[in-house]
């Protein structure tokens, strides 16, 4: 029979974080997959764990992946852990995961510390939809489209920053989104811990005159509905009724179908738009 991947989270600051199942785990599995074993080896000395490790890590994920899964389907137990929080979340881990499952192999996840909902949680800000968007791309055309994507989320968003990126980063978030109400989450879990709830150019400012250390989630509020509707009627009524008729009929939209959602777009009434076009 095969064996089985286990997806083991780990603390992502605070060692006591770690779940008694996943101690347990990392104890009576075969190997360890460590995302650094060379970090992973502080975790493993303190708990007293001898479990042999292997790398598996962005720069060797697709032929380590096949690697591993042989080594599950002949049976060896595997447990996957990143350097810190939940693996495969914005995480090389996803394409083991792919693998293994393509190839049949039980995958089972031993939840624990995961920073983007450990700042949500603190940050203050609407917790019940959420849209992750982790580190932001260094491509500037990727990041500049992710950017213009999100100056129309609802949801509330979160990033992973380093200290060296912060401020270009606020910069960029303020230029293109606006000022939102969000919170600056550092150093989660650990003796330094800070929740610093501000806005996008306070943020920006108080950066300007502090120095940036440890590792930063940036939670932001989504744009509220309200303003969203009225950005888009906005840009419906820049345009002529007749025009903005001509633009769903001719997708094939039957005339009277194309008049109710043209009055939608427009937040009047059908009987507003055929008085208009009369």
């Amino acid at each position: 029979m095969s064996g089985t991947l286990y997806i083991c989270a780990t603390p992502i600051g605070n060692l006591e974080d770690i779940t008694l199942r996943v101690l347990n785990t990392l104890e009576t599995v075969d190997l360890i997959a460590a995302e650094d074993t060379r970090n992973s080896l502080h975790l493993l000395t303190h708990f007293q764990i001898k479990t042999p490790m292997t790398s598996y890590h962005e720069y060797n994920k697709y032929e380590k992946a096949a690697a591993l899964v042989e080594k599950l389907q002949k049976g060896e137990n595997i447990a996957l852990i990143t350097d810190a929080g939940t693996p495969g979340i914005s995480d090389p881990g996803e394409e083991l995961v792919r693998q293994a499952h393509a190839a049949g192999i039980t995958v089972t996840s031993l939840p624990g510390a995961c920073a983007c909902v450990t700042a949500l949680s603190i940050s203050g800000l609407p917790t019940r939809r959420f849209a992750f968007e982790a580190f932001l791309p260094p491509d500037k055309k990727a990041r500049k489209d992710i950017l213009e994507a999100l100056k129309t989320e609802t949801r509330t968003i979160i990033l992973y920053e380093a200290p060296h990126h912060l401020k270009a980063t606020l910069n960029e978030l303020f230029e293109t989104l606006g000022d939102r109400q969000a919170s600056i989450c550092k150093e989660l879990t650990k003796i330094h811990e800070t929740v610093f709830l501000t806005t996008l150019s306070k943020a920006i400012t108080y950066y300007e005159a502090h120095a940036t250390r440890g590792e930063y989630v940036i939670v932001i509020e989504g744009i509220p509905n309200e303003i969203l509707k009225k950005e888009e009627q906005e840009k419906w009524q820049a345009m002529s009724i007749p025009d903005h008729l001509s633009f769903y009929m001719e997708q094939n939209i039957p005339k009277k179908e194309a008049m109710r959602m043209v009055a939608k777009d427009r937040g009047v009434s059908k009987r507003d738009i055929y008085q208009a076009l009369l």
